[in-house]
């Protein structure tokens, strides 16, 4: 189950109650439907997105027209293009829902906003940008480390909450795999 956004901030910070509410009117929410696109590639990045409920992915469309994607975000976890949101670029990226999607979306100028009235904030996201980079490092070791079908194993045993929601093909264009070689490996496990 998932905790609230509240109590997500403050595994991190000090936060009252009167300044969550406060902090709670720079957002706003938004739901999208299973495949709605939540951000287009070429478009500027101007939110950062919180999922309360559902799932999402970002992807890129490489060279040969195959979508990989690059990350996924479920409840309580964060996704944009970091540096595209930072720098107020056009993103090569998209984020898609997976499923249906409740999202709380924060405006660029409006987070930098945020941080300077409430700057415990600043501790908050400095938290969940290493956590996130941690995470990435540990990835791309199993990527240049392990098998495929190790990387996938490792994939759908640290991770089972995303192994039960997501497409497979979605789990194959994350990992470097192919959809086709990702049933291979599934089948040689049945058998």
């Amino acid at each position: 189950m998932p905790i609230s956004f509240f109590e997500h901030i403050n595994r991190f910070t000090n936060l009252t109650k009167g300044d969550f509410d406060k902090v709670l009117q720079y957002f706003t929410i938004q739901t999208y439907k299973k495949k709605e696109i939540i951000l287009s590639a070429g478009s500027k990045c101007n939110f950062n997105y919180f999922v309360l409920e559902g799932c999402a992915h970002m992807f890129f469309i490489g060279k040969n027209g195959t979508q990989r994607t690059v990350q996924f975000a479920i409840e309580n976890w964060w996704i944009t293009d970091h540096l595209a949101f930072q720098r107020g670029n056009i993103t090569d990226f998209s984020i898609q829902a997976v499923d249906r999607t409740t999202i709380l979306q924060i405006k660029r100028d409006d987070q930098k906003k945020m941080l300077e009235e409430f700057p415990e904030l600043e501790r908050y996201f400095r938290k969940i940008f290493e956590i996130a980079y941690g995470a990435s490092l540990v990835r791309m070791k199993y990527v240049f480390d392990y098998s495929k079908e190790d990387v996938y194993y490792h994939f759908t045993e640290s991770f089972p909450e995303f192994a039960q929601r997501v497409p497979q093909y979605l789990i194959a264009s994350f990992l470097g795999l192919t959809p086709e070689y990702v049933s291979e490996i599934r089948a040689k496990k049945r058998s």
